[in-house]
């Protein structure tokens, strides 16, 4: 046989061996999506005895509670899309006037309101009488969770083949070292991607809760990936809109701000907050900007800085002007008679509407605290400087560790970018671990988020893997006993019990997991211990078995 018959032979054979890959890698794909599907409406099913009811009460309220609104400012047409926006717009100011000592009940952000405030409509349009305290038709609600969930893993899956595709060797998983760079990202995208698809803690949340933590997810993983790749406005446009679903994005978006911050790239930082402002006006725009005088203010300013940088040819002139936009919009409207009540109810009122070290059942340093004897106000150190009287409390001093390490995450970011090492994805991560376990006013449900992101690991290395199913397995229990608490049917008490004693144990477990993970955040390894492919040497290779490699 010629060689010439010998290589087509050998091409056919490869081009078969490839399409057979891709063929199972679909195949497998649609499994886990399958399985994935299947498992949550699983879940759906099985926790109907032990379901949380009060987050689906609450939504369903405040949905009709808009809708109610609406009516009243719309008589002439009081089932309408106008009607409902109009109570959608009124309906913080209404709150805000008829709270009792402040105490507002509403503590949704205007995206996730309206969202609540559609799903009434909808359901209220083929049910008119359905009681408020036993809403149905929740299913969809359900389906909009199973869109963010199957969105995160999307991004999840770029955002890592990213960051492996672009790995210095030094890095490089001894498992896969003799796989090409371009399928190692593959390969653990996709199994990353498949881990957080069928993460127990998220489906137990969002389909047997139910509640719609899930939402922001997406957000976060997107601007992760923006910022990775250098999108900056994009970025905090991407966390603006995801804040105004949730706020406790908020908390952990100074990383971001921090990690150009910390390669002293101020301009990057600034295109950032650019994004984040220009969203942000665009979402509250109805609220803030009420008046001519602040019309004609924010026009003036948008068209003489859109004269003087677009003359200039600033690059990203579109970001700058958008950023200065939005910020007159905000001077505008709280100099000329803007409304901030969505921001008092939908942010700072949720901040402080639980005056505790912990929520239900926590495994984090709050609930070592707590065991201590400690609370969340209460003093550890005051003096008086003359008319001032200063109290330093847990509250601050945990508020102020966790800024301090989220700092030290932004720092980890920053230099696993310039070092184009895979540890980078730990520190993107981070951010979420350390709230949940520094932070008091905790929910429970929290470390959902950490235990998503915490997917990350399977393309960075086996020993932070076995973390991530360690923080997995802690949310998922956390959430469980909540639910089985709310309920206390006779079949769980014992469970509600062993999960009770267990909680002091679990919070030190999960507390040198998320210090194991900061760790790996700020580690660099030096040149001497880095692992580096082995290089043959041309000296001792025979020149005849360099020729045939090169054929």
């Amino acid at each position: 046989m010629t060689i010439p018959s010998l290589f087509q032979q050998r091409m056919v054979s490869e081009s078969a061996g490839r399409f057979a890959g891709r063929v199972l890698a679909v195949f497998l794909i649609v499994t886990i999506l399958l399985s994935g599907i299947a498992l949550r409406q699983w879940t759906w099913q099985k926790t109907k005895h032990v379901r949380f009811q009060h987050d689906i009460v609450n939504g369903f309220y405040w949905g009709s509670q808009t809708l109610a609104e609406g009516r009243e400012l719309s008589p002439n047409a009081p089932n309408s899309w106008p009607a409902l926006f109009r109570g959608y717009f009124a309906l913080y100011d209404r709150v805000k006037r008829e709270a009792y000592e402040n105490d507002y009940q509403l503590d949704y952000p205007p995206l996730r309101l309206l969202a609540m405030s559609i799903w009434t409509k909808e359901v209220r349009t083929e049910f008119p009488t359905m009681d408020d305290g036993h809403p149905e038709r929740i299913k969809p609600l359900l389906r909009v969770n199973l869109l963010c969930e199957l969105i995160s893993a999307v991004a999840l899956f770029f955002l890592v083949r990213f960051w492996v595709r672009r790995a210095s060797g030094s890095t490089e998983s001894r498992f896969l070292r003799h796989v090409s760079a371009e399928r190692r990202a593959w390969i653990c995208g996709l199994t990353a991607a498949s881990v957080a698809w069928l993460e127990p803690s998220m489906i137990l949340d969002a389909h047997g809760w139910p509640q719609w933590d899930v939402w922001i997810l997406p957000f976060y993983l997107f601007a992760a990936l923006a910022a990775s790749t250098k999108r900056w406005f994009w970025c905090g446009a991407l966390l603006a809109a995801g804040a105004m679903f949730k706020g406790q994005l908020l908390f952990v978006a100074p990383f971001f701000v921090l990690w150009p911050v910390w390669q002293k790239r101020w301009t990057h930082a600034l295109r950032l907050l650019a994004g984040f402002a220009a969203t942000s006006a665009l979402l509250v725009w109805p609220w803030i900007v009420r008046t001519p005088g602040a019309w004609i203010s924010v026009l003036i300013v948008a068209a003489v800085s859109s004269f003087i940088i677009l003359r200039r040819r600033l690059p990203h002139a579109g970001a700058w002007i958008a950023g200065l936009t939005a910020l007159t919009a905000f001077l505008a409207g709280a100099l000329a008679g803007g409304d901030f009540a969505w921001l008092q109810i939908g942010f700072l009122y949720g901040s402080e509407h639980y005056p505790y070290l912990f929520i239900s059942s926590c495994y984090n340093l709050p609930c070592l605290l707590d065991h201590l004897g400690w609370s969340l106000t209460s003093p550890l150190w005051s003096h008086e400087f003359g008319s001032r009287y200063i109290t330093i409390t847990p509250k601050w001093t945990l508020r102020v560790l966790y800024l301090a390490m989220l700092a030290l995450a932004a720092l980890g970011a920053a230099r696993h970018t310039r070092n184009r090492d895979t540890r980078g994805l730990i520190a993107i991560a981070m951010p979420w671990l350390v709230m949940f376990a520094v932070l008091g006013q905790m929910h429970e449900r929290y470390l959902m988020w950490g235990a998503v992101l915490s997917s990350v690991a399977l393309g960075v290395s086996v020993r932070l893997s076995a973390i991530h199913f360690v923080i997995s397995t802690a949310s998922t229990a956390m959430i469980a006993h909540v639910m089985l608490i709310d309920k206390k049917l006779d079949a769980t008490l014992g469970v509600i019990d062993f999960l009770h004693d267990v909680r002091p144990y679990a919070s030190i477990l999960v507390l040198g997991c998320v210090a194991i993970w900061l760790w790996q955040a700020l580690s660099t390894r030096l040149p001497a211990f880095q692992r580096h492919p082995k290089e043959s040497s041309v000296e001792n290779v025979p020149e005849l078995s360099l020729q045939l490699n090169a054929e």
